[in-house]
């Protein structure tokens, strides 16, 4: 880190802490050369997702939108507003983790539908009649026949 006061890089961190917000760190440092302090803040760089929807438009990464088909599908269900945050917190370290800058949609249903699965079988039923668009009671059947069968 370079010293704002003599321009040199001889620099070291004194004191790391927590910023009042928590998501940066605030470092005091002391430059070798001057002895003079200074504070710097540290904060993740949060890459940018785009989300590929069906009709190929590319709209921001919004968390807002998994929780709300998650919660209408838990409706009336016997599943807790912290399981459903739990749920929605790895779906999203799942896509975060993937590392790209642009994402399908479908990966992200799919990936809700398997974390529904688990969790609660109608649940799981109701967001992949939505999200798979089921046109007749066929499709349905089949869907709770994989199901059963497991």
């Amino acid at each position: 880190m370079k010293c704002p006061f003599c321009g040199k890089e001889n620099t070291r961190v004194i004191d790391s802490r927590p910023a009042d917000d928590g998501s940066s760190i605030r470092r005091r440092r002391q430059c070798d050369e001057c002895s003079k302090r200074f504070t710097t803040y540290e904060k993740v760089e949060a890459i940018p997702l785009v989300v590929i929807k069906k009709d190929n438009n590319r709209e921001p990464y919004d968390r807002s939108k998994i929780e709300a088909g998650v919660f209408r599908s838990c409706h009336k269900r016997p599943i807790s507003v912290d399981q459903i945050n739990s749920l929605v917190d790895e779906v999203e370290t799942a896509v975060f983790n993937m590392e790209e800058k642009e994402i399908p949609s479908s990966m992200i249903g799919q990936l809700v539908m398997e974390k529904l699965r688990d969790l609660d079988p109608v649940a799981y039923v109701r967001f992949a009649s939505v999200y798979r668009e089921f046109k007749d009671v066929n499709t349905f059947m089949s869907e709770i026949k994989k199901i059963l069968d497991k």
